[in-house]
């Protein structure tokens, strides 16, 4: 029962451990995949559409969104921030997932 038990959480363990291995790299900096899918859900829910000119506009208050993963400050602070959460967020997800996009590493 104990080594059921120990093998159950070392598979989960490993288990947590790859799926925050995925990064998206953009600019320099790297981000952990699951930001990337909230700084989408944001931009999503901010009614900015990928194609919209006016996505370049509403990422400047992305930074200062209370939700957006603290991951996301550094870039936040250097010029051309806005084009790389605009990169960011066209990131495709599915994609991403097998790293099929150079973006992405650590699958």
């Amino acid at each position: 029962m104990k080594a059921t038990l120990a093998t159950i959480t070392v598979l989960v363990l490993a288990l947590s451990w790859t799926s925050e291995a995925v990064r998206v790299e953009e600019n320099g900096l790297s981000f952990s995949l699951e930001a990337v899918m909230r700084l989408q859900e944001l931009t999503e829910s901010s009614g900015a559409g990928q194609q919209s000119p006016r996505l370049r506009a509403s990422t400047g208050s992305l930074c200062a969104d209370p939700m957006l993963p603290q991951e996301f400050l550094p870039l936040c602070r250097l010029r051309g921030a806005s084009a790389s959460l605009s990169r960011l967020a066209m990131v495709p997800m599915d994609v991403c997932d097998i790293c099929a996009f150079a973006a992405c590493t650590g699958c």
